[in-house]
């Protein structure tokens, strides 16, 4: 399974998920899903804002596990 792996690179930067929210400007209920791996699929927008913000390339957003 692909999953998103924000929260880590949050860490790396010291910035925050409120940051991020703010930096994104999408509701709340989707930025929750998001980056709780809740939801099914991401914009391609979306990647490519993450990318800009947290200076990393789509590869760095995300992992793969063994999990179904």
């Amino acid at each position: 399974m692909v999953k998103l792996d924000v929260l880590r690179l949050l860490e790396q930067k010291g910035k925050t998920k409120y940051w991020l929210y703010k930096q994104l400007g999408m509701s709340y209920q989707n930025f929750s899903k998001m980056v709780n791996n809740e939801t099914k699929s991401i914009r391609y927008e979306n990647i490519e804002t993450l990318c800009l913000l947290l200076n990393c390339t789509p590869n760095d957003l995300f992992r793969f596990t063994e999990e179904v």
